[in-house]
Order: C-alpha cells, then structure tokens, then sequence
C-alpha cells in the first residue's frame, strides 16, 4: 500500500484523495445526489441521534465480528453494495472490488449497470457474491440475468425498486458529466489536470455496459439510453414474487424505507429488506434509513433479515445498526471513494478501516460477538 493510502485512516480522507485524482464530473458523480443533496447528508448525519451505552469489566480479549447474511458467512457485518460503472473512477473497476471483498471475506455485490460481466466479476472472487438486477419490460432479459448468474455461481439476488425514474441529479448538469466521458473546450483543462486518468481511460479497453453489450451495438451513451429505456414503470409486487420464485435462493428487496413494503415484500417470499434511499440520489427528502430501521425491525425482524444501506463511514455506524436491529450494513460511495484514491490498494484500505473500527468499538462497547450488539447497547439522544 502507498504511503498516501496509509494516512488515508478514514473514509473521509479516502474521499479528499479521491476527489485530487479524479476530474470532477467523475468525482462529483459519485459523491452528488439529487436535489439538494438533504437527504444524503441526513442519511449519516442520522447516525448522530443515537448514543451507543459501553458496558465494562468484560473480557474482550477475543471479538468476533462475523455473521451470516442472505445464507453467506462473511467476517464482519458490512459488505459492498452494487454501485454502477466503476471503471469510470479507475481502470480496474469493479474487478478490484471483488478481489478486495474476497480478500477482507466479505460479499461483493455487482450491478446491472456495471462495467464488468457477471461471469467476469465472478471469475474475480470466490467468496460471496450477489447481484443487483431491475424488472426490465423484456422479461427475457430478467431471465438470462437469473441464468447467467446461477451458471457463475452467484449466491444471492437483490431487486432495486425505487428507480421508476432517475432522479435529479444536478451536480451532474453542472459538472457536464456525461458516459462515456467528453472532452469539450469547458472540460478540457480539468481533465489535462488528471494525465493518470486520462491515460488510464484511453490506453485501456473502452468503457462499455458489460452485461448488455451483446444486445446493442455502440457506445455506452448508446447503452444507457437502451437501459432506462428497458426499465418497467409498471411494475408491481407479481414481478417481484416471478423474480423470488425463478431465482430459487436468497432474495432481497432494495429500496424499502416503509413498514408497510417490508411487509410486501415478506409477503412475496423475499428473504431480507435492504433499507435503502439509493444514497440519497432518487427522491430528495426520503428518510435516512437509522430512522426507519426500528420500524421495519419491529414489522419484519422475525420473518427476514433486515440490511441497512447507506450513510455508513464509521463503524461505530454499523454498530448503531445492529443495536437497532440490522442484521448487516452495507453501502457503496466508502469503497468507491477508496477504488478512486488507490485502485484495488484502495478498496482494501477502506474494508481495514471499517473492520478495525468496529473491532475496536465492540471492544470500547463491552461486546465479544454480534449478537451482544443489542437494544441494550443503544440509546436515541434527547433534543
């Protein structure tokens, strides 16, 4: 790892670093929302009304921060969500991201919109992988997504439903980010500041949507286009029950933020809820999840597991989670911003700092294992 990694000791200088060496559409593409970006601040700003109540005089010589997760063990209880097109942000993309989750024993998770097919960022890990998928209007879409991902070997499916439309995202406009990446008279400077990824952009192979690139011919401009084209604005709780039931193994539900859609979709045979508001970047104003997870908890916590997903930089974060109930934490900007610091050297950095925050806090905490992270440990701080 290089020096400058090593000083990078939390997410927050990751995303310092990160922000040096990419250009700015590319930066702000990750680390913008949409509107005016309230709810993804409160999605870890939320983390800052609860206390965390430490117990003493317990032996913590040995901690044990592993779990099970949508029928996977992995070491701690926070793995990588699915986020799009990471080979904007490094060459290596999502390949150094599996890599590194298997690494640190924790799941990968790929998008559909990724830039590395699902039977290539299979090849890159032999731990626990899921992968993200849509309701498309082709069902035969869905259906070679479902086969493709049993034939490599895929141990979990999550459905994102809170993406009828894109939301607005105006760093974007601002930024002029586009995909695949253009060099206009504006831009021209702000990328001559960045030669490493310039170069890094031109001298690998071109930056396509990985898992659709046999279904259209062009660039990924092109690609996108047909994406959120295919995407179904009528879906509806059916879809989701096909997809649970043509999958035949562990589901998840992401982009729940109600009581009552947990309850839809335990209803439908889903095995967990990852609550979720897409980073803050679908509707401005949503909920961080810290605050709809006791709800959901008290709603669906005996009939499925409960993932919180987003607004985690700490692993005193995580902890909270768990002390209200989650059965894991997942998010996807920390290990970006670390694949945008420092490649795969990167990823790695930022699964260390989160296991060795909460190695460290259960300690501080009094707690040997997950399962002493209660209601017990957590109080919600008084106005």
């Amino acid at each position: 790892m290089s020096r400058a990694l090593d000083r990078c000791y939390n997410i927050a200088r990751l995303r310092e670093r990160a922000s040096k060496r990419l250009p700015a559409p590319m930066f702000h593409y990750i680390d913008g929302a949409a509107g005016d970006e309230w709810t993804m601040r409160q999605n870890t700003d939320a983390f800052d009304r609860y206390e965390l109540v430490p117990r003493f005089l317990v032996d913590v010589s040995e901690v044990d921060l592993s779990t099970t997760i949508l029928g996977q063990e992995i070491s701690m209880p926070f793995f990588c969500s699915p986020t799009a097109m990471s080979r904007l942000f490094h060459h290596e993309g999502e390949m150094a991201v599996a890599r590194s989750a298997n690494r640190a024993g924790t799941m990968y998770s790929l998008s559909s919109i990724s830039t590395a097919s699902i039977e290539e960022a299979a090849s890159a890990t032999d731990g626990p992988k899921l992968f993200q998928v849509y309701v498309f209007k082709d069902r035969g879409l869905n259906h070679e997504f479902i086969h493709r991902c049993k034939e490599a070997g895929y141990h979990a499916l999550a459905l994102t439903i809170d993406v009828p439309v894109a939301g607005n995202r105006e760093r974007d406009l601002v930024t002029g980010m586009t995909i695949p990446p253009k060099l206009t008279l504006a831009s021209l400077f702000n990328f001559a500041m960045h030669p490493r990824w310039v170069w890094n952009y031109f001298t690998n192979p071109p930056i396509e949507l990985a898992n659709i690139r046999d279904r259209i011919k062009g660039d990924v401009t092109t690609l996108v286009s047909f994406f959120n084209d295919e995407l179904d604005r009528t879906v509806s709780w059916d879809d989701a029950a096909w997809m649970i039931e043509e999958w035949g193994g562990p589901f998840a539900i992401k982009g729940v933020l109600s009581a009552e859609d947990a309850r839809r979709a335990a209803d439908v045979g889903a095995s967990a809820v990852m609550i979720s508001n897409h980073g803050g970047r679908q509707l401005d104003s949503s909920p961080a999840p810290i605050e709809v997870l006791p709800e959901i908890v008290d709603a669906v916590g005996d009939r499925m597991e409960v993932i919180l997903d987003g607004g985690v930089r700490r692993g005193g974060h995580i902890l909270k989670a768990l002390a209200l109930g989650a059965s894991a934490c997942s998010a996807g900007r920390p290990y970006l911003f670390g694949l945008a610091a420092g490649g795969e050297a990167g990823v790695d950095q930022t699964l260390e700092i989160l296991r060795t925050d909460i190695e460290r806090d259960m300690r501080l905490l009094g707690c040997r294992n997950i399962g002493e992270v209660d209601s017990t440990r957590i109080r919600r701080v008084e106005n």
